[in-house]
C-alpha cells in the first residue's frame, strides 16, 4: 500500500510539475527549449533512483549520467517549434532526436512525465519518430577518423544551457576536456529554432583545428540519398527521404551546408557524414526532419525536393534562412 501511495504522489508531482510548465509558456509561443532534471532522488551506480523533474535553466551533467540514467527527462535537452520537435541526447551518444508533432501546440512540457520513454508509442501529439540506433541521428556532431566515429565518451563536464526569447529558442551545450585519438578540446554547440520553421541552425566552435569533426544524418532503410549545390556554389544539402520513421510512415531528413566549410562527405556504416575543414572560427549549418503526420506536413518526396529547393534558393539569395 505504501509503494502504490509513493508512486501516486510522485506521478501527482510529475503533473503539477507538467502544468506549472504549461502555465509559464505563452498561449502564443510557437517555439520552446528545455532541459528538466530529476531531484529528490539518488544514485545508484550509474543510475538515478526515485525524485522527481525539475526544469532547470542550466544543467552541468551529472559525471554519473551515460545513457539510460533516467535523471534527465527524455535523456537531454528539447527544442521544439510550432512544426517539430528535437532532442538531444546529453550522454556519450550525442545524437540528435526527432519528435514528430500532430499539434501545432508546444508538447514539450508533457513528453516523459512519466518517468519512462513512453513517448516511443504514438499519442495524440504526436511520438519520438527516429530511430537513431548506432547513428548520429540527425545534425548532431562526432568526430570521424579511420574510418570509425569517436563520440563523447570522455568529457571532463558537460554544461547545458536554454533560453526562451519572443521570437526563437535555444539550446547551448559546452563540452570541456573533449577527448578523442590523441586531442582534448573544448567544443560548443549552439541550436536555434524559429517560429514557423521545421530547420534548427547548428552553430559549433572548436578550441582547437583538429581533423574529422563532422555532421550527418543516420542511414536508414527503405530512403534515397538526395544532393544538390545552389546556383552560386556557396551552399548545398544532403538530404534523406523515405518511409523511414518509426511509424513507419514518411520522413524527410535534410542538412544544409556552406561548401566551402565542408572537407569531403563520407558514406560511412551507419551515417551518411559531413566531414568539417580543421578550424576554431565558428562554423554554422542547418538541419531539419519533415514529417508527413505534421498540420499540413509534406508527404511526397517531390513536396520535399520542392521544399528543399525554396530553402536552398533563399541560402543563395540571402546567406541565410
Amino acid at each position: 500500500m505504501k509503494i502504490i501511495k509513493s508512486i501516486a504522489a510522485s506521478l501527482l508531482v510529475s503533473l503539477f510539475s507538467c502544468k506549472a510548465q504549461e502555465k509559464q509558456l505563452s498561449a502564443k509561443a510557437k517555439t520552446y527549449a528545455e532541459i528538466s532534471v530529476k531531484e529528490g532522488g539518488k544514485w545508484e551506480g550509474r543510475k538515478y533512483i526515485g525524485g522527481t523533474f525539475k526544469n532547470v535553466q542550466r544543467l552541468k551533467v551529472a559525471p554519473e549520467h551515460t545513457d539510460h540514467s533516467f535523471d534527465i527527462r527524455y535523456e537531454g535537452a528539447g527544442w521544439e517549434s510550432n512544426k517539430i520537435g528535437y532532442r538531444l541526447y546529453l550522454d556519450w551518444r550525442n545524437a540528435i532526436d526527432i519528435f514528430g508533432k500532430k499539434t501545432e501546440a508546444i508538447v514539450l512540457p508533457k513528453v516523459g512525465q512519466d518517468n519512462f520513454d513512453s513517448y516511443h508509442e504514438m499519442s495524440d501529439w504526436g511520438a519520438d519518430i527516429l530511430k537513431a540506433g548506432k547513428g548520429i541521428g540527425v545534425g548532431s556532431i562526432d568526430r570521424y577518423l579511420n574510418k570509425e566515429r569517436l563520440h563523447f565518451y570522455a568529457v571532463d563536464s558537460t554544461i547545458a544551457k536554454v533560453e526562451n526569447k519572443p521570437n526563437s529558442s535555444n539550446v547551448k551545450v559546452q563540452y570541456y576536456g573533449w577527448k578523442t585519438a590523441s586531442d582534448k578540446i573544448d567544443f560548443t554547440s549552439e541550436l536555434t529554432i524559429n517560429p514557423d520553421q521545421r530547420y534548427t541552425k547548428h552553430t559549433i566552435h572548436a578550441s582547437k583545428e583538429i581533423a574529422g569533426i563532422c555532421t550527418g544524418i543516420v542511414k536508414q532503410k527503405n530512403t534515397e540519398l538526395l544532393k544538390k549545390v545552389s546556383k552560386n556554389k556557396k551552399w548545398a544539402y544532403l538530404a534523406t527521404y523515405g518511409t523511414q520513421s518509426l511509424v513507419p510512415d514518411n520522413l524527410g531528413m535534410a542538412i544544409f551546408y556552406q561548401t566551402n566549410t565542408i572537407e569531403n562527405l563520407v558514406d560511412a556504416e551507419f551515417d551518411y557524414l559531413l566531414v568539417f575543414k580543421p578550424t576554431t572560427k565558428p562554423t554554422s549549418f542547418y538541419f531539419l526532419g519533415a514529417w508527413e503526420q505534421e498540420p499540413n506536413g509534406i508527404k511526397t518526396k517531390e513536396a520535399f525536393l520542392s521544399y528543399l529547393d525554396q530553402k536552398l534558393k533563399e541560402l543563395n539569395d540571402k546567406n541565410k534562412i
